[in-house]
């Protein structure tokens, strides 16, 4: 007859194991939900990106043609005016500076908004950079959309990441 010590041991030792498992099995779904989430949201965000409003949107900012700040104030009106131009530019400015927050919060993967978005990140800020460093002097605020410019320099990072392992 198996004594009592044994079964009960034998019956710790296997609920102890469910516990774990269990714990394991909760991880990985949680990692998994997360992952399903930021691809949803990237997804979104790309959607949105091609819409007609914002898709005009970019080509009407990346077609500017200023040589810096004083410029762009001379040919299209001050920075936060109601012009066509702003609009533009918010849209932009709102769409990555958005992205910035969410990447700066690791919210969402910075790899998987590189995949999506890197190049016209990278992109669009460098169009725009002397427009926002003028601004941010013109109005005293150093850290105007600094979202979106931190988005660039995460984008950037990874860009030279990569190119390094091609080589």
């Amino acid at each position: 007859m198996p004594r009592m010590v044994d079964i009960q041991t034998i019956s710790i030792a296997v609920a102890s194991a469910s516990v774990v498992l269990a714990a394991i099995y909760y991880v990985w779904q949680i990692r998994h939900q997360t992952r399903l989430r930021q691809t949803d949201l990237a997804w979104r965000m790309e959607q949105t990106m091609y819409a007609d409003d914002y898709r005009d949107a970019i080509l009407k900012v990346l077609n500017l043609d200023f040589k810096d700040y004083d410029d762009f104030v001379k040919k299209y009106g001050p920075y936060l005016s109601d012009s066509p131009t702003m609009k533009a530019l918010t849209k932009i400015n709102a769409l990555y500076g958005g992205l910035g927050s969410l990447v700066r919060q690791k919210l969402i993967d910075a790899k998987l908004v590189y995949m999506v978005f890197g190049v016209a990140a990278r992109r669009n800020w460098g169009k725009i950079k002397p427009i926002i460093e003028g601004y941010r002097k013109a109005s005293n605020q150093p850290g105007y959309l600094g979202s979106f410019e931190y988005l660039y320099n995460e984008m950037t990072k990874l860009e030279q990441k990569y190119q390094a392992e091609k080589v």
